[in-house]
């Protein structure tokens, strides 16, 4: 173990322990505060180019197995605790924390104060910093922060590259991967869909020639207004093809209909956020991770109805077109990891494609009759 260092943006310095890949990064640095649920935060494409900081002060207690990877390849950039466990104790168990983290060169920092790290961060908002050695000053690693040029590629580096599909003898559903966690994939195919994974930058003529019943949306990172051809493309389908949209996906489908964004100014991100469904009035626990939201002000304009809101800041959480079968959440409903409260709304999706499919096929069989 070798001492290191987190050197934020506003010179502030975090000295402890290193863990897993030594090497020097910087990256946004966030807080999450799952008490569990490690392992799919280290393998959530949305964390690409963060650093994340646990507040929960014990991670790694029940190791890494081999079943909750949220992708093959982790994409975040570093991991913040305030103790690392050494010797994990589960049967599902196949290494530990450490092991895991030099393997797919991602640094960790253990030994640090996070409830000061948090404050910080709640206070001041999210920060670039700069995992490096002890041994540099604060101005030096300020220096090496400053040539460190932010990327801004977020989900061209976590997209597919090409087309693949995941065969299923239920409904035909494009799912289009901004940064998808495979836990979507899962409830998609546990109904028997057949799914079509394409691109961040598939076009609409090609995704209307893939003939699909229903389009998914996928998580990602990012800004949202960033991803321009996908905005085109949600309000070129968005008239005749039932979408449903989570997380990054629910913030395209608000500026591909005429709504706006802005970041948070820390995020949200963990598994116990309260939302409230105005529908229904009831109030489901949800896992989350974005830093950007939909602003309720900017669907004034719009033909979008808010139907969820979060009731620790009272932020849009979800959203449904009053004419045509869309509709998205800013959560994560496949959990993964996270309460299961809102499994459901995978069978409304479902439901939406069954229920337009069965409307066109009597104003086709109206026509007809009228002819």
């Amino acid at each position: 173990m070798q001492k290191r260092q987190l050197v934020l943006e506003d010179g502030t310095r975090f000295l402890g322990t290193g863990f897993g890949s030594s090497r020097e990064i910087s990256g946004e640095v966030v807080f999450n505060t799952g008490m569990t649920g490690y392992q799919e935060i280290l393998s959530d494409p949305s964390y690409c180019g963060q650093i994340v900081t646990m507040t929960y002060p014990l991670i790694g207690n029940y190791g890494i197995n081999r079943d909750d990877f949220e992708t093959i390849t982790p994409s975040i950039h570093g991991l913040i605790v305030k103790e690392a466990c050494d010797l994990p104790s589960n049967y599902r168990s196949e290494e530990t924390l450490d092991r895991f983290l030099k393997a797919n060169d991602i640094p960790g920092l253990a030994g640090i104060d996070t409830r000061k790290l948090t404050r910080l961060i709640r206070n001041h908002g999210t920060m670039r910093g700069l995992f490096t050695s002890a041994a540099y000053s604060i101005e030096q690693a300020l220096r090496i922060l400053d040539q460190q040029t932010p990327i801004t590629n977020h989900i061209e580096r976590v997209s597919t590259v090409k087309p693949y599909v995941v065969p299923g003898r239920g409904r035909r559903i494009v799912l289009v991967d901004f940064g998808m966690k495979h836990g979507i994939l899962r409830e998609l195919t546990k109904r028997n869909c057949h799914v079509t994974v394409v691109p961040y930058h598939y076009s609409a003529e090609k995704i209307r020639r893939l003939k699909p019943e229903g389009v998914m949306l996928s998580n990602g990172p990012g800004d949202p207004k960033q991803v321009r051809n996908a905005i085109r493309m949600i309000a070129n389908i968005i008239t005749d093809i039932p979408i449903f949209g989570i997380c990054l996906g629910h913030q395209l489908i608000a500026l591909a209909c005429g709504g706006d964004t802005e970041k948070l100014r820390f995020g949200h991100r963990g598994s116990n956020h309260p939302v409230k469904d105005l529908t229904t009035g009831k109030t489901v626990m949800t896992s989350q991770n974005h830093g950007y939201t939909v602003t309720e002000e900017s669907l004034a304009g719009t033909e979008l109805e808010l139907t969820q809101i979060a009731l620790n800041d009272g932020t849009v959480e979800g959203l449904a077109h009053k004419r045509y079968p869309a509709f998205s959440v800013q959560y994560h409903p496949e959990s993964s990891p996270g309460p299961e409260d809102t499994y459901h709304l995978f069978d409304r999706f479902l439901a939406n494609i069954d229920t337009y499919q069965s409307e066109n096929k009597e104003e086709e069989s109206c026509q007809s009759v009228q002819i």
